[in-house]
């Protein structure tokens, strides 16, 4: 290792509190080797990954509420906040990555080395929370899309989806590129499935390029704005932000300048081609929902249920249910695997404790199936979208206490050394935190007093 290098890593440690410790994920940690020669293709496959396993928590069944919901009631309207959200997402996911390339630690290890143990303690808990609710829009869209499709009754759908543990525990045993594969050839069902809805639904083209045009209303309608910062807070998902720092270390790249530059920019190019494809199925299902349902009048459609049942009619054919479920299904167990790892990486990083997988995947099911298990023994159906569309706002409403430290070690020179956010990036980074902040804040206010 050379002068230059030696000095840029005792900077970077410098700025730390405490010594870098055990990496959460070990048995995966740099476990996938990157070519030293070859083209820059070969390259960046050996890199490409990551990115999808984050992406998938973009397009989970917490998504499909929101967006079926904002189609059917304000038509192409809400295409614009699934962009800006987007857009969002790239950018933190991409400076997630590189705190994790340039530091070696994921952001829940950040965090713990970074600020006291009470307010570590404290961002811990609002992580956890959001691990749960995320969990909750899990399981509730497995058992949704188990009713529709075979006709097993909502209870015992929710139940069923414990047994998933074991899914993950194969794969985690046979390697991490078997995780990731999987969760590709997933994202292209869904991806498959809705590119034949959109072709039976007809959307109007001019009313979708329109939908992409921000919309005074949009402040002025407190409904419009309430499933506005749902999409967003089902969009931006807190904890992708920690599993993405973590599982970009999966990959052996070298430990000098020129690795570590090479590494963030392959890990931003596999998060940003990632989330374009999160992008184009989320903005599917706005569009389909608006094409099938608003057009024909129907501006309630929140449940995913009515979703699947209507389609069929409308578009003429029950290939369009058939395909709204299956893409249901995939979209949840997606979302499966990779909370289970987000569950893993924060638990690990901000306590250091390390829990065999399978307890800590049980520990997150149990969660959010006995709320599930209540809410659909006493409500049924609409209860659970309820909570579906409930969970994506606590989800947003936790957001702000991931970006912000994330922004903060990125910018911070003591930290991050050369590879420190530069002032552009810097002040587009703090503008999107306050976005996010701000819109939040509208929301508690909307909520609590009108």
């Amino acid at each position: 290792m050379s002068d230059h290098v030696k000095k840029l890593s005792i900077a970077v440690e410098e700025g730390w509190r405490k010594k870098r410790t055990q990496p959460t994920l070990p048995e995966v940690y740099r476990s996938l080797r990157i070519p030293k020669t070859g083209s820059w293709m070969k390259k960046f496959l050996a890199f490409a990954g990551p990115g999808y396993l984050v992406a998938v928590g973009y397009m989970d069944p917490g998504n499909w509420a929101t967006d079926i919901a904002g189609g059917s009631q304000f038509g192409y309207t809400l295409l614009f906040v699934i962009l800006l959200s987007n857009l969002m997402a790239i950018l933190l996911q991409s400076l997630a990555g590189k705190l994790g390339i340039v530091t070696g630690r994921d952001l829940a290890q950040a965090c713990r080395d970074h600020y006291s143990k009470p307010v570590a303690m404290v961002l811990w808990g609002l992580c956890e929370l959001a691990i749960a609710a995320c969990d909750l829009a899990e399981v509730i869209g497995s058992a949704i899309a188990l009713n529709l499709l075979f006709g097993i009754p909502l209870l015992y759908g929710v139940m069923m989806t414990a047994l998933d543990v074991l899914l993950v525990l194969l794969l985690q045993n046979k390697g991490f590129r078997y995780i990731e594969t999987l969760v590709i050839i997933l994202i292209l069902t869904i991806a498959a499935c809705f590119a034949a809805e959109m072709f039976l639904s007809k959307p109007d083209v001019g009313g979708i390029l329109k939908g992409f045009v921000p919309s005074k209303e949009m402040m002025s309608n407190p409904s419009m704005l309430y499933i506005a910062i749902a999409i967003l807070g089902a969009t931006v998902m807190p904890h992708n932000l920690y599993l993405h720092s973590s599982i970009v270390q999966t990959r052996q790249y070298e430990q000098t300048r020129s690795g570590k530059r090479q590494a963030i920019k392959y890990a931003a190019w596999d998060s940003t081609i990632a989330l374009f494809f999160a992008f184009i199925i989320n903005a599917s299902i706005l569009i389909v929902s608006s094409a099938a349902f608003h057009k024909a009048g129907m501006t309630n459609v929140a449940e995913i249920g009515d979703a699947y049942h209507l389609l069929s009619p409308l578009l003429g054919t029950t290939l369009g249910s058939i395909l709204f479920g299956v893409a249901l299904l995939a979209s949840g167990q997606n979302s499966t695997l990779t909370g289970t790892l987000a569950g893993q990486i924060v638990m690990e990083g901000f306590l250091n404790i390390r829990l065999p997988s399978w307890l800590r995947r049980l520990i997150t099911r149990l969660i959010a199936i006995i709320p599930a298990v209540i809410v659909t023994a006493l409500y049924g159906e609409s209860g659970t979208t309820q909570l579906l569309i409930l969970s994506q706002v606590i989800l947003s409403l936790q957001l702000s206490f991931a970006v912000v430290p994330l922004i903060q070690f990125t910018s911070d020179h003591k930290k991050m050394g050369e590879y420190a956010n530069p002032l552009w990036l810097k002040v587009l980074a703090w503008i999107v935190a306050i976005v996010i902040i701000s819109l939040n804040v509208y929301l508690l206010f909307q909520t609590f007093f009108h």
